[in-house]
């Protein structure tokens, strides 16, 4: 896939739902982020500005904060 007019460290594509309603992240970004199979990301949705996925570990203080650390399947520990 092109990338064309899109600024280093960023990439802009279309995924397609597959029919279990699964999408692909492109290989080019999972290799920009380093991804690979088993690994955990965080979806974020709000109706009005989308979905995100991110990594979890960038937003733990913040979900701890919320919602305590007892919400993460290991109990808080880091």
């Amino acid at each position: 896939m092109a990338k064309v007019g899109v600024p280093d460290g960023r990439w802009v594509s279309t995924v397609r739902l597959g029919p279990k309603s699964q999408i692909v992240i492109p290989k080019e970004v999972r290799e920009m982020f380093s991804l690979g199979p088993g690994d955990t990301l965080l979806l974020m949705a709000d109706r009005e500005r989308g979905i995100a996925l991110v990594d979890p570990e960038v937003y733990a203080e913040v979900m701890d904060n919320v919602l305590g650390a007892d919400h993460r399947p290991d109990g808080g520990s880091e």
